[in-house]
């Protein structure tokens, strides 16, 4: 293990800078750990550095001052391929292939691992069911999908190998708010069964205290605070409390309004 490495912590952030080109500054001197086994939102607005601290776990971006480790080795170091195969991605739209169907979308990094054939359908149709997808849809192709079913695509790809660690950026950012709903509860099902470290971006307060272990709030490029989610809703720092005051404030409006409908 390495000097200084916390034995609780599978990926660590160490005074992390990372410029994206000459003056243009995105993260600041990032220190942050990510516990074994938890779900740790990064909350923010746009431009916070919310996705480039996703994009440096995989080695998608390269720090440019400072270490990120994951599972104590250095991602500047590491085998980049050999990496991302352990780690699964979700993106907005499960940014499947368009030319594959559902299942060769799922098998898709077993069958680069060189699975067997039947150990590949086996574990996709595992997943199929683990995500509450209908095995028929196995021989369909994204575009024949629901954006709910092609984000669920996605979550059962990124699980497809059996990582330890799952990265997830805005996964349900552009679905409609009763799909966002049930996808969400489908998530924390999973998770619970799971339990994989997962490291989920986020700019919906209401989305990260619903699903997450502990929110780290950033804001231009810094870990503002980070702190449990009962914490976060107490919490002194002004950034925070403004959060939680929008938050507060748009749940009243969601409460009026159905009640003005309830009266009419």
């Amino acid at each position: 293990m390495a000097e200084g490495a916390n034995p609780a912590a599978i990926i660590e952030f160490r005074h992390v800078t990372c410029d994206l080109s000459a003056g243009h500054r995105v993260l600041s001197g990032l220190d942050l750990q990510v516990q074994r086994g938890e779900t740790l939102i990064l909350l923010g607005r746009s431009g916070s550095g919310k996705t480039t601290t996703l994009k440096l776990i995989n080695g998608l971006l390269s720090a440019t001052q400072g270490e990120v480790r994951v599972e104590g080795a250095n991602v500047a170091a590491a085998d980049l391929i050999a990496l991302r195969r352990k780690i699964g991605y979700v993106i907005q739209e499960g940014g499947l292939f368009p030319h594959f169907t559902v299942e060769r979308n799922i098998g898709l990094v077993p069958k680069i691992e060189g699975w067997a054939p039947q150990r590949i359908s086996a574990r996709v149709q595992e997943l199929m069911g683990l995500t509450g997808l209908d095995p028929q849809l196995g021989s369909r192709y994204p575009h024949q999908l629901s954006g709910g079913q092609r984000q669920r695509v996605g979550v059962a790809r990124a699980l497809a190998a059996d990582p330890q660690i799952l990265l997830m950026d805005e996964p349900f950012g552009a679905l409609d708010p009763l799909t966002r709903d049930e996808l969400q509860r489908a998530f924390l099902e999973l998770q619970q069964r799971l339990r994989k470290t997962v490291v989920f971006v986020t700019h919906d307060l209401n989305e990260a205290l619903r699903l997450g272990t502990r929110i780290a709030l950033m804001e231009s490029g810094k870990l503002v605070t980070i702190s449990t989610s009962q914490e976060f809703i107490h919490s002194p720092d002004p950034l925070a409390m403004k959060y939680v005051a929008a938050f507060q404030t748009g749940v009243l409006a969601a409460q009026s309004a159905q009640q003005n409908r309830v009266e009419r």
